[in-house]
């Protein structure tokens, strides 16, 4: 596709939801994608948390990187500042919860304080340095990343929520079919590549 600069940030979007989606194309974030999708409306706020977790910490990030991190040769320590940029957002996404959600805020329990080690959110920030994107692009993976894992979980949580209703085989209950469902959805997404792939 060319140099990373010359990728149009709409592609990048588009291949960040489906061709090289965080969860189903790169397996990062597995913890609280199988662990939160019992129920729809519980994925779905875990979803947007997630999703705004990405965009914020990946734009603060790339600022960070491109002003601080580089400039003072600091790279070395890049891991460690990404991860206090994302437990800061954290930090202030589950305050404002538990303002003004608070039904939400129990109900993700554990889960919202641990988006904090979600590997996907690091993975983020880590492939836009590998990938020298331009603070547009950023803007748009970051976007297009969120808006991945959260449809991700949204479909994984509605088809838990349906199967939940049926009777299944005593071996496939519980992780076992979550672990099937979540392996056919990576090879629906898998469907879109040679569209819109970026490396």
């Amino acid at each position: 596709m060319g140099t990373p600069a010359a990728i149009h940030p709409i592609v990048i979007l588009l291949a960040a939801i489906f061709t090289s989606n965080m969860v189903l194309a790169n397996f990062l974030g597995m913890c609280p994608f199988i662990s939160v999708s019992n129920e729809y409306k519980t994925a779905s706020g875990l979803g947007k948390a997630v999703s705004l977790v990405m965009l914020v910490t990946t734009i603060l990030n790339w600022f960070l990187y491109h002003y601080v991190i580089a400039p003072l040769g600091l790279e070395y320590l890049r891991f460690i500042l990404f991860i206090v940029v994302i437990a800061a957002s954290v930090q202030i996404i589950e305050m404002a919860l538990d303002r003004y959600l608070p039904e939400l805020h129990v109900k993700l329990g554990i889960f919202l304080p641990l988006i904090t080690v979600n590997c996907s959110i690091l993975g983020i920030s880590l492939f836009m340095v590998i990938r020298d994107y331009t603070a547009l692009q950023t803007v748009f993976f970051g976007l297009g990343s969120g808006l991945g894992w959260w449809l991700a979980i949204c479909a994984l949580a509605a088809i838990r929520e349906k199967i939940a209703r049926n009777k299944l085989p005593i071996g496939l209950g519980g992780p076992g079919i979550t672990f099937i469902i979540t392996g056919i959805m990576a090879l629906a997404f898998i469907g879109f590549a040679g569209t819109l792939m970026i490396q």
